[in-house]
């Protein structure tokens, strides 16, 4: 998996690794028990600094997506397939961010909605 840090973005860089880490993980490029690099690794490999990957890893760790383990390093969990009621209101509350801005800028909801199955099957 590669991974691509805009550093011009407003997102932060340490959003953007835990963004791409997990969309490897739905797209099946990261499977359950591969490791990930360690913090010194990933800090070296893409020139930032290893807070900042730990920052994303400790977030990785508390969403459940990785395990970290003093000899082995950072290893994917098996991702449940259930999901909470606190994680479809924290759904919600960012799409209802997304859907504002799109539909101040004019997007519509059929524009919004092929938008979003577009982006979905890409996770099948």
């Amino acid at each position: 998996m590669l991974i691509k840090i805009e550093f011009e973005s407003d997102t932060p860089i340490y959003i953007q690794l835990k963004r791409q880490i997990i969309q490897g993980i739905a797209k099946g490029e990261l499977k359950e028990g591969d490791s990930l690099p360690s913090v010194r690794q990933m800090a070296e490999d893409i020139g930032i600094n290893m807070h900042t990957v730990n920052k994303a890893y400790s977030m990785l760790k508390m969403d459940g997506f990785i395990t970290v383990d003093r000899r082995k390093g950072a290893l994917v969990n098996k991702i449940s397939k259930a999901y909470s009621e606190e994680y479809m209101e924290n759904l919600k509350e960012e799409l209802s961010y997304f859907i504002a801005e799109a539909s101040s800028k004019g997007v519509d909801e059929k524009e919004f909605l092929n938008v979003c199955k577009e982006i979905f099957n890409e996770y099948k």
